[in-house]
């Protein structure tokens, strides 16, 4: 059953092709699709290739983070109220929108839930990465460039 959702959610990859194309075709600068809990926000910039933001519901992904951290991760026992950022996907983790820009967020910034954080790469798509939470950067947990797995941590936050 679940694998007939994934086959027609608004994740597939010819679905998202399509989109890019019916993009280029009528000249639109972004598309906002949502199905069930699920959301994809493709957007481009004059003369770039489109960008793909793909985003779970904020309540979802919250409690599921804090209720997997502590398993996953000895240390962090100490920050009781710190929560984490995690890569939606597999890909490669950019801390700025471009090579000679500064960085999307940066060790003490405070970030709201729609804050872009950081793009992940993956098959030359760049996902733009919301915070999800409210809160303020306590640690950044990965390079510029560095491969991520779906879930990994990214950022770890304390919560405001």
């Amino acid at each position: 059953m679940s694998k007939d959702k994934q086959e027609t959610s608004v994740f597939d990859v010819a679905k998202i092709r399509e989109l890019i194309e019916l993009m280029q075709e009528h000249e639109l600068r972004e598309v906002d699709l949502q199905q069930a809990e699920q959301r994809i926000r493709l957007k481009r910039g004059a003369g770039e290739a489109p960008v793909v933001s793909y985003a779970s519901p904020p309540a979802a992904a919250a409690p599921v983070a804090a209720a997997t951290a502590p398993s996953t991760v000895a240390a962090p026992a100490a920050d009781d109220n710190a929560t984490y950022i995690k890569s939606p996907t597999i890909g490669t983790f950019y801390s700025r929108p471009k090579p000679d820009a500064a960085d999307f967020v940066k060790v003490g910034d405070t970030v709201t839930p729609d804050t872009i954080v950081c793009l992940v790469e993956a098959m030359k798509m760049f996902n733009e990465i919301p915070a999800g939470v409210s809160g303020k950067i306590v640690e950044c947990l990965v390079n510029n460039e560095d491969p991520v797995d779906n879930n990994k941590p990214l950022f770890k936050v304390v919560p405001s």
